[in-house]
């Protein structure tokens, strides 16, 4: 049962109907000992110097869910500058907006930000224009309106280890809904991203949308388009990495963010082979997904090249580049999907990878097909990940894996390298200096 009375602690709230749902210890499951040391370090350090201290946005969300946290960020009405004070090592970092990182041990840092209320100005703004930190800095309550979704909008008190609510993050946690806080048209418009965050925790929770968040997102989806092409690849990114690609894309595919985060594909959807190319888009996903939770580490190129396979297998290219004998066509494959990675930019690195790795598809459709692996096949460095792709593309197609034994392969490469060292030193012993 939640409680609401300010008498929890009258000495934070004074805003009359406004007050927060107050859930005290008993009635929910956080514990400190799922609570980063370090995280515990910089909450109970402002606290003994009398700021408020609190756990804030996806830490709790996680932890009221019984998942690990990937970071505990912290919210506190101490100023950047007072937090540096508190924390020799320390630093404020950015311009827009200040925040500070607490270092710790083993590379180990704690986001601390200032409570913050809804302004047009940010930090920067407000330093040319005169105008004071108590414009741009604001109460908990105002902190928690500016955040994106409700279940992300949660505070953990370290004051008395209870949860303080003003949005109904705990009602829509509980009920399984993921709703923005506020007009949800006008939050979406305001930053569009902000839908592609709606659908990400949907996919990572297995929440239902709110019908009227779904609407938002369908009729305000191409505004998109109006953000950072670099930010927004860093969210799709996250989203692929995230082990739950595959519902994260259905459901983008469904309110229609995937065809104008994606302009390919939108081509490719509409066109005689969009079911193909979807199917085999959501198969390639799936299996990403079991990869990324058995824990493999995943490099960027390999995440481009999955989304890319389902574009260029369809096209007429790239059947002309089936070899007859083993060959690698990369500088070809490297010019088809220039135009398919647009809008976004990629290091040469990641480009040259995925690249490869699509490339070395043929030489292994080869391999397979004649029962050979060569050593200039599997010793290639992007061999087991085109060896994934390879499959997973088979697996979609209802046909076995092909596997290679790596000692097998390798064996009479590890029995050259024996002879070579043997005679060179049967040879030394022979002839010595």
């Amino acid at each position: 049962m939640f409680i609401s009375e300010e008498t929890i602690q009258p000495e934070l709230f004074h805003e009359g109907d406004q007050a927060p749902v107050i859930v005290p210890r008993s009635e929910h499951c956080i514990s400190r000992k799922n609570i980063d040391r370090e995280a515990l370090k910089v909450l109970y350090r402002l606290k003994d110097h009398g700021y408020l201290a609190y756990l804030v946005g996806g830490s709790v969300r996680d932890l009221l869910l019984g998942r690990r946290p990937k970071d505990f960020d912290i919210g506190t009405n101490a100023t950047p500058s007072e937090i540096k004070k508190l924390f020799r090592y320390s630093r404020i970092i950015g311009k827009r907006f200040r925040l500070v990182h607490v270092y710790f041990r083993g590379r180990k840092v704690i986001e601390v930000s200032t409570f913050r209320r809804q302004t047009e100005y940010d930090d920067r703004e407000a330093a040319r224009a005169g105008i004071s930190e108590d414009s741009i800095f604001g109460t908990p309550r105002e902190d928690a309106f500016r955040r994106d979704l409700t279940i992300n909008g949660l505070f953990y008190n370290i004051a008395d280890f209870s949860l303080i609510d003003y949005v109904g993050g705990m009602a829509d946690l509980q009920a399984g809904i993921i709703r923005a806080i506020g007009d949800p048209e006008r939050r979406f418009l305001r930053d569009p991203v902000r839908m592609m965050r709606a659908v990400r925790h949907a996919a990572r929770t297995g929440f239902t949308i709110d019908p009227k968040n779904i609407d938002a997102i369908k009729q305000h989806c191409h505004t998109i388009r109006l953000c950072s092409t670099a930010r927004v690849r860093d969210e799709w990114l996250k989203d692929m990495r995230s082990g739950s690609s595959r519902p994260w894309a259905q459901t983008m595919i469904e309110v229609g963010l995937f065809q104008h985060i994606f302009p390919s594909y939108a081509e490719s959807f509409s066109s005689e082979h969009g079911k193909r190319v979807k199917g085999l888009l959501l198969s390639l996903l799936e299996e990403l997904d079991s990869l990324i939770k058995n824990g493999e580490d995943v490099p960027e190129s390999l995440l481009v090249a999955v989304l890319l396979y389902p574009l260029i297998s369809i096209m007429p290219e790239w059947e002309a580049l089936r070899p007859k004998k083993i060959r690698w066509p990369t500088f070809e494959v490297r010019a088809l999907i220039k135009g398919l990675l647009a809008p976004y930019e990629f290091s040469r690195a990641v480009r040259d990878g995925a690249s490869q790795i699509l490339s070395t598809l043929w030489p292994i459709t080869i391999c397979a097909e004649k029962g050979s692996w060569p050593k200039r096949v599997v010793s290639k460095p992007v061999f087991n990940g085109s060896l994934w792709l390879f499959n997973a593309v088979r697996k979609e197609s209802g046909q076995s894996p092909v596997t290679v034994r790596p000692r097998a392969a390798t064996k009479k490469i590890a029995q050259k390298r024996k002879n070579r060292k043997r005679r060179y030193r049967k040879k030394s012993a022979t002839n010595p200096a």
